[in-house]
């Protein structure tokens, strides 16, 4: 990302001015100047205006698209004084994408080879939009498309080292070091120490969301090397403290270390879902090469499935409950020996809204885990959102396993 006090971060879409759709972008790309805007020529032309006089660089994402809602280029030519132009390897850069999905090229799709006719056009390989640079009265605007993926790629193939060749900024670091297991506020005493210990021109970022904190450290410096190899010297003391709550790094995933620690192990595992309904056995499978460990799934959540299926003992479900250590024991056990697994996952819970008494409160889930020679079973309290329960039950069972596993 780029990171400097010069830089304005514009994002078009009346999406964002009414919540409708979270402003991932503008967080992406760093903690500078972030402004949200509608997709209105006059909002368009005066934001460029007031950039002009405030920053260095400005990065505009949106409103690049084919529809008559996208202004963007139009707009941009009345700012920079330019017309529309057919630009013949976008077209056939738009052609060639749509021809290898299946598609003819529609006048719409046409639209997006039309650019500015004194912008340096910036190739997007994973999309239709491209990426437009001019720069005026040296300041340096940089327009990108609002889908995510294709704004990233353009900031790191291009945007990133360019900006840092011109603008010739200080040195930037920075880590997410990821945590499970500890919630913020205890997880800021542990830390306490390194934390007051760490040097002036280093900063600490405490970012919690549900199941895990993650600790971003950064530092400002005039040596790129000297400043990385403190940052990599004070991670590790960082780690020492954090212990096995520490379990990787900016964007590692749980699925993705517990993939690998099987694979370290040559081992194998199954699960037995119901509250979660089947997303654990999706985010495993969301890694390239899980088949090599993972051997399948049932998802259990119907009782009847549960008996059924996995040989739950009917009397344990109408004494004991579906959510309850017994149970999910048996539903662990049980799929291992389905699947012939070195270890299964199993997870029972009441995810709510609706569905808890006082005994069970919503967010109540079990989770156990089938190893070798044991099968145990550990209760968890969420809180009382149906979305949020199942994600931390998800990332739950997942670091059980990869506690096992270390």
């Amino acid at each position: 990302m780029i990171m400097d006090k010069n830089i304005d971060i514009v994002s078009i879409g009346d999406e964002l001015l009414i919540g409708q759709v979270i402003n991932s972008n503008a967080s992406w790309m760093g903690q500078n100047r972030m402004l949200a805007i509608a997709d209105t020529r006059e909002a368009i032309l005066n934001t460029l205006e007031d950039c002009a006089n405030k920053a260095r660089v400005v990065l505009i994402t949106g409103g690049l698209g084919p529809t008559k809602d996208d202004l963007t280029k139009d707009v941009a030519c009345e700012f920079f004084g330019s017309k529309l132009v057919l630009n013949t390897e976008v077209r056939n850069h738009v052609a060639n994408f749509f021809e290898k999905r299946g598609f003819d090229l529609t006048k719409l799709n046409y639209w997006q080879a039309m650019v500015p006719d004194n912008c340096q056009v910036i190739p997007n390989a994973v999309g239709t939009a491209p990426g437009m640079y001019f720069e005026k009265d040296n300041v340096h605007y940089l327009f990108m498309p609002g889908v995510p993926m294709e704004m990233k790629y353009i900031m790191q193939s291009w945007a990133i080292p360019f900006f840092k060749e011109v603008c010739n900024p200080k040195a930037y670091v920075e880590k997410t070091v990821l945590t499970h297991g500890m919630g913020e506020s205890f997880l800021a005493d542990k830390i306490a120490d390194w934390e007051n210990n760490l040097p002036d021109y280093f900063s600490l970022a405490y970012l919690p969301s549900p199941g895990r904190v993650r600790l971003r450290i950064s530092a400002r410096g005039e040596n790129q090397e000297v400043l990385q190899k403190e940052l990599e010297l004070q991670i590790e003391k960082l780690k020492q403290n954090l212990g096995n709550l520490f379990y990787g790094y900016n964007d590692d995933t749980l699925e993705e270390v517990v993939g690998k620690l099987l694979l370290k192990h040559n081992a194998t595992l199954s699960t037995a879902e119901s509250c979660t309904g089947g997303l654990i056995a999706h985010k495993i499978t969301t890694i390239p090469g899980s088949s090599k460990y993972f051997k399948g799934s049932v998802v259990a959540y119907a009782n009847e499935i549960k008996e059924r299926v996995l040989n739950v003992k009917a009397a344990d479900l109408e004494e004991y409950g579906a959510v309850s250590e017994q149970v999910v024991l048996q539903m662990a056990d049980n799929v291992q020996n389905i699947y012939k697994t070195d270890y299964a996952l199993a997870v029972s819970g009441i995810a709510g809204p609706d569905g808890g008494s006082e005994e069970k409160p919503v967010g109540t889930v079990w989770i156990a885990l089938a190893g070798s020679d044991k099968v145990v079973a550990r209760k968890f309290l969420f809180g009382g959102e149906r979305v949020r329960n199942i994600d931390w039950a998800y990332q739950s069972a997942l670091n059980m396993l990869r506690l096992e596993l270390l």
